[in-house]
């Protein structure tokens, strides 16, 4: 198992525990019998739920790249970086915004290939933009279906 599903699994169990005590808190409130203190009860059962929504929302999504993941690693179609890495192995940021043309230019050519979308998602990933990046990874799910 990868150190990203294990704190993956980890954060989703310490949301869970969270979403566990607030929504006691908020059936306490609302059994209280006063208004005011029934009335952030039923305020506080909101925050669970998107919780709840978000964990699943997000698990979904990460299954889903996984997925496209394994299918590009085994056609042998993986996108190959030419990064400058640092010590910690992730790239510079010059090293990614010069290859990050390259994976832009190709997706804009061919935008119904998805495989192109995933590519141009881990350039933007490199290259620290990590809303564009999901963005495109979004898209390449989309394509992919």
């Amino acid at each position: 198992m990868t150190g990203a599903k294990i704190g993956a699994i980890v954060t989703s169990a310490l949301v869970i525990m969270y979403v566990a005590l607030l929504g006691n808190t908020a059936i306490i409130l609302i059994g209280s019998g006063s208004l005011l203190p029934a009335l952030l009860g039923g305020l506080l059962m909101i925050f669970p739920v998107l919780a709840i929504w978000a964990i699943v929302a997000e698990l979904r999504f990460g299954l889903k790249v996984e997925k496209l993941a394994k299918q590009l690693e085994q056609s042998g179609q993986w996108p190959h970086f030419e990064y400058e890495l640092r010590p910690s192995g992730r790239p510079t940021r010059a090293s990614a915004d010069a290859e990050f043309g390259k994976f832009r230019d190709a997706a804009y050519a061919d935008p119904d290939n998805w495989t192109r979308w995933f590519a141009l998602g881990l350039a933007y990933d490199a290259a620290s933009d990590r809303r564009r990046a999901r963005a495109c990874m979004r898209k390449a799910i989309k394509l992919s279906e």
